[in-house]
């Protein structure tokens, strides 16, 4: 298991996996790849395609356990590490079942924008912003923090930082900010490895995510998925629309009076039971 995106197995995944292996299961929560304590240079580089690959390789190590039964793994995935965990499974017919709390689709998030609202436009800019800083990056011989998911001021300029989230939540902050905010920055779910904590992605970052996109074989998955989101999530739409394309294969729930912040930590909310009864119907 792993996620959210930006996470570190400390924060959201540590504690599913804790909760998993209470009940029975053998579990191993994971950094992705150039993040936390997994290797690989640069740091704190994201792409569709290394954290999909990031699953299939947790899968070869708990292959090899010696109590483990290969032919009964699955995977759960939180946040924007979901469209990954169910990438995986459309290649990779080891993986027998996957579960999603707040699924994010990346690829479509950092393209697309929220709620896919960049224009035509806005999509030229921030291509020719990226790929103007590999310009930079390459004379300097360093590389620059920036948003993955590039927002857009009111005069329609696009903001840059180093920082995803602020040191001080400022007066008047939109409701997901504040949400993911109060996880990140404060004792609930603060860790100083978390790129969501502390800093943000190479600025380059969004490059893969416009490239190549995530669940682009979603017709073929032949492992059941099961997805919960959150009521009040902002996210929600990630798994009805992956439910609506995928009816056969996918279970939607939707967990009441829960946010998408809910669904990494409030045990309260999260519906472990479920993922428990799902995972021991499809793992058998």
């Amino acid at each position: 298991m792993s996620g959210p995106f930006g996470a570190v197995k400390e924060q959201s995944s540590g504690l599913y996996a804790n909760e998993f292996a209470r009940r029975g299961f053998v579990t191993i929560a994971f950094d992705p790849s150039f993040s936390g304590e997994s290797g690989g240079e640069v740091r704190d580089v994201a792409s569709p395609e290394s954290y999909t690959e990031d699953f299939s390789a947790t899968v070869d190590f708990l292959g090899l356990q010696d109590d483990v039964d290969r032919d009964r793994i699955g995977v759960q995935a939180i946040c924007g590490l979901s469209g990954m965990a169910i990438t995986a499974a459309t290649s990779d017919s080891r993986i027998k079942a996957v579960a999603t709390a707040s699924m994010y689709d990346m690829s479509r998030s950092v393209s697309r924008s929220h709620q896919d609202s960049y224009t035509p436009q806005q999509r030229r800019e921030v291509i020719d912003y990226y790929s103007r800083q590999r310009w930079v990056d390459a004379e300097n011989g360093t590389y620059a923090r920036g948003f993955h998911e590039v927002p857009f001021d009111d005069d329609g300029n696009i903001v840059t930082g180093n920082r995803i989230l602020p040191e001080a939540l400022p007066e008047g902050a939109d409701p997901v900010t504040s949400s993911f905010f109060d996880y990140y920055r404060t004792d609930r779910g603060y860790h100083p490895r978390s790129v969501n904590s502390n800093t943000a992605w190479t600025a380059t970052t969004p490059a893969s995510f416009f490239a190549f996109p995530l669940l682009a074989r979603l017709d073929e998955i032949t492992a059941p998925v099961l997805l919960a989101a959150g009521a009040d999530a902002h996210s929600r739409y990630y798994s009805e629309d992956v439910h609506g394309e995928a009816p056969k294969s996918t279970e939607l729930i939707i967990v009441p009076g829960a946010d998408h912040v809910d669904l990494y930590d409030r045990k309260d909310l999260i519906p472990f039971d479920r993922f428990e009864t799902f995972f021991l119907e499809n793992l058998k």
